[in-house]
């Protein structure tokens, strides 16, 4: 019999709502029928957040290994014994490093198969930094940690809305020479696989966006549409790729036209992301494509305005976990849908060997 699901998830900022939405999110004693939740934190902020917030139906079990998981239970971690000096609504050293345990600890389990997805509480981009953490948030560091070439990329995901990015963490003075036609392709073809992989959508439309207002209005605000962005997308769609545009952002969003696609690439962060969470809310959720493991996270930052307060909305941080398991899940189904179970068979003809591959309706020499 498989095991169930076990759902891997950091603490993020301790100054921030992380163990607040962890709590509320994990209450609900149906979670740990669906998976098996594995915190990477500290038992001791946890008992010390426990009685600040006393959430009801919450229970957990500290482990001291990932060797020592109990499926079918809420587990912690302990990543630590040290004492994390908690200063609510802070950005601190202290809650930036504890930040960055937490995420080693977890990313180190799920490469090794202790888990199978990870959810990340959100950080505090600054508080990470150090000479172990240079990263301008948890995309840029899981590609590097992955490594092997795997080149991540953010998509937000709300229902039926996928919003992906260009690019992500970057000055808006950057951003127009970092849009070249090799980075558009290299996303749609990563918008497109992820699709396919992830979501089970086998012929999925993807919707590009302009860059400047209007279009560019025919060269006269910006020529990177006709020189860049258009050529992008029709090559793509030569390629047998379903990419169509470029859409000028403001008509698209307002019109409800992303609606008659599957996901839709924004250029760059604010330009996605905003409309994206003003049209999902706190449903919405960040998935990290393009690597061999499954991480999402919620689509909102450390709230450190409300932090300790008890009045932090885990919707999103549900909705991650949600989103996990159902990837996963995609993940897993596809992967064993293209497996070849059937050896290569070698025929002869006419005195020459050639190999039937029993997945195509061909023979090969």
């Amino acid at each position: 019999m498989s095991r169930m699901i076990r759902v891997g998830i950091t603490h993020g900022d301790i100054n921030g709502v992380g163990y607040e939405i962890i709590m509320k999110a994990l209450s609900d004693e149906r979670m740990v029928e669906m998976c098996t939740p594995v915190i990477f934190g500290s038992a001791k902020l946890m008992t010390y957040f426990r009685k600040m917030f006393d959430i009801e139906g919450f229970t957990y079990t500290v482990v001291d290994s990932v060797d020592d998981i109990i499926d079918g239970e809420c587990n912690l971690v302990n990543i630590s014994s040290e004492e994390y000096k908690v200063e609510i609504g802070q950005a601190t050293d202290i809650s930036g490093k504890a930040a960055v345990a937490s995420l080693n600890a977890a990313v180190e389990a799920m490469k090794n198969g202790h888990v199978d997805v990870l959810v990340t509480a959100p950080i505090n981009k600054k508080a990470v930094q150090s000479d172990e953490f240079n990263f301008p948030g948890h995309t840029e560091y899981l590609e590097e940690a992955y490594g092997n070439g795997y080149k991540a990329m953010m998509l937000m995901v709300g229902g039926d809305l996928r919003v992906a990015l260009v690019t992500t963490h970057l000055a808006l003075k950057d951003i127009a020479e970092a849009i070249t036609k090799e980075s558009i392709m290299e996303k749609v073809r990563s918008l497109h696989n992820t699709l396919r992989k992830d979501f089970a959508l086998e012929r999925p439309k993807i919707a590009v966006l302009s860059l400047n207002p209007h279009n560019g209005d025919d060269g006269l605000l910006g020529s990177e549409e006709n020189d860049i962005i258009k050529p992008a997308v029709e090559e793509s769609f030569d390629n047998k790729i379903m990419a169509f545009g470029p859409y000028p952002v403001d008509g698209f969003f307002s019109s409800k036209m992303y609606e008659k696609f599957d996901a839709v690439l924004a250029m760059y962060h604010d330009q996605g992301l905003a409309p994206f969470k003003a049209l999902v809310a706190e449903t919405g959720i960040n998935f990290t494509a393009g690597l061999p493991y499954v991480r999402t996270s919620p689509d909102h930052g450390t709230a450190y305005d409300i932090a300790g307060k008890g009045i932090a909305d885990a919707t999103s941080m549900r909705e991650a976990i949600y989103n996990a398991i159902d990837i996963y899940r995609n993940r897993m189904i596809y992967i064993k849908s293209k497996a070849n179970p059937l050896k290569k068979q070698y025929v002869d003809r006419g005195g020459d060997k050639v190999v039937l591959d029993l997945t195509k309706d061909e023979i090969t020499d």
